[in-house]
């Protein structure tokens, strides 16, 4: 008796540790040459190795899965064509999911967090998605000198100026090469240098806000320090989006499309909401806009929470991190 109390203790305190790091559940809708694809939800852990996948009905979609805030539970809305929302929870260890009977309060309380962005419209406004908007950037945050617009990071290291040239055909308009003659200075030591001498410059327009906080500009957690710019490319590729790594510094494009930086407070590291066009789909001719989660680390290097290569559209994330504040970090599939 005393070997089998001790053989349950060692796998409940093995299971315990083996959730010690922050896991991702995703709801992701693979697509298919033939029939009707579905969402399910899917754990993964943090370094981007899959867990289990979580649900299997193929009677709907689930959307919009959301960890507990002590990270037991997961709850998620299932949606089928003609009939009411449904509401569902299930064990991140796995098992068969229950129906409930209605969805608990803290998940119809639980909003997106806080992205980064250039919609140029209030924090609380609800919004359909989180995509860019082509908006004259806003002065929030930045002081205005003689035309040009500066921002500080908070710890006093840089300051960006976002200046253009009148008599530059590229500072005329929202697309490639416009912001080369952008400034990054480092305050303590003197050096600068134009945006279109940094390595990866390809563009760079609206530099992206804190949506629940606009004066927010710099994202700085430990080795990681960034600031977000946005730039617009066509009608059919849409806009993109740049981290600047005051580390370089350099230019990361995080998206062929679109990406809204998510960060994770407390943590080196930020997720990103990425838009792929045009992404084919094997067995056909068609293509897909599809929509991914990735996380990205101090060094800007990124993992994607997805089968390679597999087009596929988001339909919800939420993580949760142990020990950290706020536990539990939620992307719902449309912001609000």
């Amino acid at each position: 008796m005393t070997s089998r109390v001790l053989i349950v203790a060692a796998f409940s305190f093995l299971a315990i540790n083996l959730r010690a790091a922050s896991e991702i559940v995703i709801a992701i809708r693979y697509l298919q040459a033939e029939g009707t694809s579905h969402s399910h939800v899917y754990l993964y852990r943090e370094d981007g190795k899959l867990l289990r996948q979580l649900t299997s009905n193929n009677s709907g979609q689930d959307v919009d899965p959301v960890f507990a805030p002590d990270g037991e539970t997961i709850v998620f809305s299932r949606e089928k064509e003609g009939s009411p929302v449904e509401f569902w929870s299930v064990r991140p260890l796995g098992g068969e999911p229950t129906k409930l009977d209605s969805a608990p309060d803290w998940y119809e309380q639980t909003k997106t967090s806080s992205y980064f962005t250039n919609r140029d419209t209030p924090p609380e406004s609800a919004a359909p998605a989180l995509e860019s908007r082509q908006t004259s950037p806003s002065g929030s945050g930045g002081g205005m000198i003689g035309g040009r617009r500066t921002y500080k990071a908070p710890d006093g290291s840089a300051e960006l100026i976002l200046r253009e040239d009148p008599s530059d055909p590229d500072d005329r308009a929202n697309g490639e090469k416009h912001g080369k003659h952008y400034v990054l200075r480092y305050l303590k030591t003197g050096i600068q240098a134009d945006f279109g001498t940094l390595p990866g410059f390809f563009g760079a327009y609206e530099i992206l806000y804190e949506r629940q906080n606009p004066d927010r500009r710099f994202l700085l957690e430990g080795l990681l320090r960034v600031a977000f710019f946005g730039l617009h490319l066509n009608s059919t590729d849409g806009d993109t989006s740049f981290a600047l790594d005051l580390n370089g510094p350099r230019f990361v494009r995080l998206s062929p499309n679109w990406a809204a930086p998510v960060p994770l407070p407390g943590e080196p590291a930020f997720l990103t909401l990425t838009e792929n066009r045009y992404v084919p789909i094997p067995g056909t001719t068609k293509t897909a806009n599809c929509s991914y989660i990735e996380h990205w680390d101090a060094q800007l290097q990124k993992i994607r929470y997805a089968r390679g290569k597999a087009p596929a559209i988001f339909y919800g994330a939420s993580v949760y991190r142990p020990e950290r504040t706020p536990a539990v970090i939620t992307i719902r599939q449309n912001a609000d």
